[in-house]
């Protein structure tokens, strides 16, 4: 029997494979050579052409928007149980949406830069928030000076980020991709070894 874990994080790397069946050990294979590869190609392709990727991110952001506003505007349009206003603000929510997703399919690459932008905005102003919190929070940290080193450091970060986040969000975007290369390259590793030495 598995031994129930205390914190339930990585399930993937605390499974012993001697407690599965030789089938549940394939599928775990599967799962884990799958997911490596897939983290693999999409780390690739960011890391070494991330204008590209951006782009088709940007599409598939495009593509979401015009399917959830659809959702919306259905279920504003044909939903009996909900009240008048109700419906009325998913029938606004599902038009911005298509209108949202009609714009950025319209023009990916624009798109891609305002995304940028907003994301290394977004990011810089939750590091400022983190690097706040983080300072505010230190006299009761077990390491005081590590949480005001880490205040300081996610604040002036968060600053830097707002004042350049089209440069933020690229390397946060590269950052990304090695990333998910790193990750593919375990998991597809994990995926060969797991279940080795076990008996049949």
């Amino acid at each position: 029997m598995s031994t129930p874990q205390s914190d339930g994080v990585f399930a993937a790397f605390s499974l012993d494979a001697k407690d599965l069946t030789k089938s549940a050990i394939n599928t775990v294979r599967a799962t884990l050579g799958i997911s490596g590869a897939v983290a693999l190609i999409f780390g690739l392709l960011i890391t070494f052409w991330p204008k590209n990727s951006a782009v088709v991110i940007t599409i598939l952001f495009g593509i979401y928007f015009i399917i959830a506003g659809l959702a919306y505007l259905g279920l504003g349009i044909f939903s009996k149980g909900i009240s008048g206003g109700a419906r009325a603000l998913d029938i606004i929510l599902g038009v911005l949406f298509v209108i949202g997703g009609v714009i950025v399919l319209a023009n990916p690459s624009e798109s891609a830069v305002i995304l940028g932008l907003f994301l290394g905005l977004f990011v810089g102003i939750l590091w400022i928030v983190e690097g706040i919190v983080a300072l505010v929070q230190s006299g009761d940290a077990a390491s005081k000076g590590w949480a005001i080193f880490f205040g300081i450091l996610s604040v002036v970060a968060g600053i830097v980020l707002l004042f350049s986040p089209l440069w933020g969000a690229v390397v946060l975007f590269i950052f990304a991709g090695i990333a998910l290369i790193v990750l593919g390259i375990v998991q597809i590793v994990r995926a060969f070894t797991f279940g080795k030495g076990v008996a049949a």
